[in-house]
């Protein structure tokens, strides 16, 4: 019994390791195909020295893209 209790811990904590998304550096995310067409927005909308998701640079292009003209 101890050796599957101890079994079920290793997978619970790889399952939580791999949920985590990678994080690049700005330049990295420019240089994705994915962000070819945006590269001018999150060229500006990232900040030099910090990492992003995919998901992180998305959802900051998409607020951008949402907020009001003044």
């Amino acid at each position: 019994m101890m050796n599957m209790a101890k079994t079920k811990q290793v997978y619970e904590t790889v399952e939580r390791v791999e949920q985590v998304d990678p994080k690049f550096p700005k330049e990295q995310i420019l240089s994705a195909n994915k962000f070819n067409n945006r590269k001018d927005i999150l060229g500006v909308l990232l900040e030099d020295g910090k990492e992003y998701s995919f998901d992180q640079a998305e959802a900051l292009m998409d607020d951008f893209m949402k907020g009001k003209v003044k």
